[in-house]
């Protein structure tokens, strides 16, 4: 009988976040949130935010088993059926200088972001989670990592936040700059520096669509390939990175590292998806039930966050997401404009 409550006390929890899911999704067909890109997933995370600082003290504290479960569990599910998302036939299309670039972005900015996280003495899981957002593909990948990792949710939450704020940005800046001739590139060096420094892929679609469709056609598969690059990177992180990272808990009792099988199983699901198999209709649904799956996760780290755990991370993540940015469009820019052009 007190199995049977339990499991319905965490079913309720994960209504819960099931319901703030549909919300998000509402709320992102508005016309203002598709202006500003917002996708369903950032939504959620605010509104769990919202939760967590107005009505989760009014709730039962049973339901927080489905809300972990949620930000864990369907998490890791919602990674692994974003490789229907990606084909290898898109990587192939925009040929080796894209993946070159892609691939100095991601390992530079990882190491870069660690190294200065450190110099600003900050918590090291929170440094990881907001160089890899900023490195791979946003939101997303801060999951991945946290999913490698198991870091608290609030840090999580923290490395998120960064990446919307800078991400939206770049979404407005790119396309001024662009138009006011600083950045001085053709349209496919400029998709190419768009999809290899632009957090969110939602980001890279809103700045490739306002510089038009020459750019935003390669800023788009550029992006999908720094997206699949989560998979060696979430490998490396379990057996190396993660080793020194976390591997001490508060009490400063060794952890063992988890070997992250559900990014190998969506290396698989890219595979898979490559052949083409499944028709165009069934490949649609499951993108739109990973976006969901993936706005409840967003939804259940935000509502383990409260401001408190975010005065208690302090403005040094911030700090370090803001130098990673500047790095990101100086260094990326160079990547594209004098390198590009040798490959």
């Amino acid at each position: 009988m007190k199995l049977s409550n339990e499991k319905s006390s965490m079913l309720q929890g994960i209504l819960l976040m099931a319901l703030f899911a549909f919300t998000a999704f509402y709320i992102g067909e508005m016309n203002i949130m598709k202006t500003i890109s917002f996708s369903p997933m950032i939504i959620g995370i605010i509104l769990g935010m919202i939760y967590a600082n107005t009505l989760r003290s009014t709730l039962p504290e049973t339901w927080t088993p489905g809300i972990v479960f949620t930000s864990k569990r369907i998490l890791r599910l919602g990674i692994i059926l974003y490789g229907f998302k990606l084909t290898f036939q898109d990587v192939m299309a925009v040929g080796l200088p894209a993946i070159i670039i892609d691939a100095i972005v991601v390992i530079v900015t990882i190491f870069f972001g660690v190294f200065i996280g450190k110099l600003l003495k900050m918590d090291r899981s929170i440094a990881l989670l907001t160089s890899c957002g900023a490195a791979i593909c946003g939101a997303a990948a801060v999951m991945g990592v946290d999913g490698a990792i198991r870091s608290k949710p609030y840090k999580t939450a923290v490395a998120v936040a960064t990446v919307v704020i800078f991400g939206t940005l770049s979404m407005f800046l790119y396309p001024v700059l662009y138009r006011a001739g600083i950045f001085d590139l053709p349209a496919d060096q400029m998709g190419i520096f768009t999809g290899s420094t632009v957090h969110e892929v939602a980001h890279v679609v809103g700045a490739g669509n306002a510089m038009g469709s020459a750019i935003s056609d390669n800023a788009i598969i550029v992006k999908m390939i720094r997206v699949m690059m989560l998979v060696p990177v979430l490998l490396i992180i379990a057996f190396f990175v993660a080793k020194d990272a976390v591997s001490a808990d508060e009490s400063g009792q060794k952890r063992k590292i988890q070997i992250p099988w559900f990014a190998i199983l969506f290396l698989l699901v890219i595979c898979f998806n490559s052949l083409n198999i499944l028709p165009i209709p069934a490949v649609e649904f499951i993108k739109t039930l990973d976006t969901f799956l993936l706005t409840m996760a967003m939804t259940a780290l935000g509502a383990e966050t409260s401001f408190e755990k975010f005065k208690k991370a302090g403005f040094k993540p911030f700090l370090l997401a803001a130098i990673i940015y500047c790095w990101l469009i100086g260094g990326g820019y160079c990547l594209a404009r004098f390198v590009v052009p040798l490959i």
